[in-house]
């Protein structure tokens, strides 16, 4: 086993499984990903920016559907990615977890001190926290 990776293939996907630890290294290394929330009985996904902070997932919004159903719903969803299309290889990391709005005055104070800013030119004064109850992520090799 190397750093990271299980180098045994799973026989069925042909998949590389990382471990907890080399999730954890690219949710760390990336800023980009997508969020994926229930709306009703339909799933909705959402490209975000966000950064990790004290084990969680914390994505700057507003106002609307990520964040209702992100903080409402008994689950949500984030994936990152990166794909070379060229090589036919990439990784995929997925959190699975609760979805909470951060509301304490220290706690959005912190948040703010992250310094992360909108990509889309209008306002982001809220913030989804998804706290993981599970990890995993793959490769293809």
């Amino acid at each position: 086993m190397t750093e990271g990776y299980d180098i045994r293939p799973d026989e069925r996907t042909g998949m590389i499984e990382l471990t907890t630890e080399k999730c954890w290294e690219l949710l760390h290394a990336t800023t980009t990903g997508r969020v994926a929330v229930t709306v009703g009985t339909t799933p909705d996904i959402f490209p975000v920016n966000y950064r990790v902070k004290d084990g969680e997932i914390i994505i700057r919004t507003e106002a609307g559907t990520k964040l209702a159903a992100g903080s409402m719903m008994p689950a949500i969803a984030f994936e990152i990615d990166d794909v070379d299309v060229d090589g036919h290889t990439g990784w995929s990391v997925v959190v699975k977890g609760r979805g909470r709005e951060p509301s304490t005055l220290d706690e959005v104070l912190a948040l703010d001190e992250l310094g992360m800013e909108p990509w889309v030119d209008a306002p982001k004064s809220r913030w989804l926290a998804i706290t993981p109850h599970s990890v995993t992520g793959r490769q293809i090799p």
